[in-house]
């Protein structure tokens, strides 16, 4: 009878261990995605929650576009401008639908390779990204090296 008992729970934890890695196996691949690097596609709300950046792609490179603002209009009710833009031409086109992202390629859990344009100062910085989890992205933006630069974290738009 002891012996039945024993090997009954035994019976039991092997099947709750089972069931556990099932579990996590199955939340891995979840959070690795699909592995082709549209993952990141989709809305984007910026650390300064101040504005949202839609990530898409043209062929095999990832694009960012400004597709939303807090404020969107300037003091005189009329849409902000990318004013700061280096490009005199740009100076008068408003700044939603500025293109914020441009260039990138997947290379393996990172997107890099391309620039990010801070329309506060109109300059471009050099960029990876990378999920932190399926809603946070890492943006870091630097000069020259990665470890001159800034990092902030993007919240996905659901």
């Amino acid at each position: 009878m002891v012996l039945f008992m024993l090997t009954n729970n035994l019976d039991r934890m092997r099947m709750r261990i089972a069931l556990w890695v099932i579990s996590l196996l199955s939340c891995s691949a979840a959070w690795a995605g699909t592995g082709n690097g549209d993952e990141i596609l989709g809305k984007w709300l910026n650390a300064s929650s101040r504005g949202q950046i839609e990530i898409y792609k043209e062929g095999n490179l990832y694009f960012g576009k400004l597709v939303w603002l807090r404020e969107p209009n300037d003091e005189n009710g009329m849409p902000k401008l990318d004013r700061n833009n280096p490009k005199k031409t740009e100076q008068g086109k408003p700044l939603l639908g500025a293109l914020i992202l441009r260039g990138f390629k997947q290379d393996g859990k990172e997107w890099n390779g391309g620039y990010i344009y801070d329309p506060q100062n109109g300059k471009d910085y050099k960029c990876f990204l990378k999920l932190q989890s399926p809603n946070e992205l890492k943006v870091r933006g630097y000069i020259g090296v990665s470890l001159l630069g800034r990092t902030e974290v993007w919240t996905r738009i659901k």
